[in-house]
């Protein structure tokens, strides 16, 4: 017997979660939920997770963005957009220690714990997305209950606000949703990067894909990145957010990371929890 995949315990909860969820098997008898002949089938499930609670963390970062460039309008690319929640980071409205920031009528309102705290200033910028693409090797269409299912199926019993937040962010994503595109990332980024206009500042993000990409397909990503950066003047200004590491060494909590073009360096914004739940600025 081969050694299982380090994602195998997770497909296999995903598995089981789907059963219980649809009322084919039941949490009180976990033995008879083993033996479903269906689970082997929806173990088989790459896992598929998309955190709302990240745009939390990455709306500072996208003001600091306008702050820093002047620009009154985004044309956002999310690398690894799952569902797409997190293009629609505009429609949701948010609670800082500061002030609030976002629509009135917004459908999910987000908020954390601050370790320090965003600044007051920052909440006064209000870009306006034009455009919403977001690319992945498989995204998942949540205006289908079946797509819908496979999100809720990895959110483990007893997270009851994690699900709320969840289905919200469904509602919001059946209401407007993103145009996402299926592909390898690595591969497409040159393509999508070449069709940016001149009038928006073009801004690619990602939360978690880096994580599942080899290093040699994360460094032809941020290649392609700086080679459409220095043809700035032809295709517009060029931004990159993105999570990593803050140092080698750290294991616990994720940087958000910036770099603009032309002329830019990487710069580290904040700290952030892996899922949202707490943000400590630094820009």
């Amino acid at each position: 017997m081969g050694e299982l995949a380090w994602n195998a315990p997770l497909r296999l909860l995903g598995g089981l979660h789907t059963l219980v969820l649809t009322g084919r098997a039941s949490w009180d008898d976990v033995d008879a939920a083993l033996a479903h002949p269906e689970l082997p089938q929806l173990a088989r499930r790459p896992v598929q997770t998309n955190e709302v609670r990240r745009s939390w963390t990455l709306l500072p970062c996208f003001l600091e963005l306008a702050r820093r460039t002047g620009a009154e309008t985004f044309d956002l690319l999310e690398l690894g957009a799952s569902a797409g929640f997190n293009l629609l980071w505009d429609r949701y409205g948010y609670r800082y220690e500061a002030g609030t920031w976002g629509r009135p009528d917004a459908l999910l309102e987000l908020d954390g714990a601050e370790r320090e705290p965003v600044p007051a200033g920052l909440l006064a910028f209000a870009p306006r997305v034009r455009r919403r693409v977001g690319v992945d090797l498989d995204p998942v269409d949540v205006t289908t209950e079946e797509g819908a299912l496979r999100l809720r199926s990895f959110v483990w019993p007893g997270q009851t606000g994690r699900m709320e937040r969840l289905d919200q962010a469904i509602e919001a994503v059946r209401r407007e949703p993103p145009e996402l595109v299926r592909g390898d990332l690595v591969e497409l980024l040159p393509r999508l990067l070449a069709e940016r206009q001149p009038d928006a500042l073009t801004v690619v993000f990602q939360t978690a894909v880096v994580g599942y990409l080899p290093e040699a397909g994360w460094a032809q990503a941020q290649a392609a990145l700086a080679e459409a950066g220095r043809d700035a003047g032809r295709g517009g200004p060029l931004a990159l957010v993105w999570t990593d590491r803050p140092a080698p060494d750290v294991h616990t909590h994720w940087g958000l990371w910036l770099r603009l073009w032309p002329g830019g360096e990487p710069e580290l914004l904040a700290l952030a929890d892996f899922h949202g739940a707490w943000l400590e600025w630094r820009g």
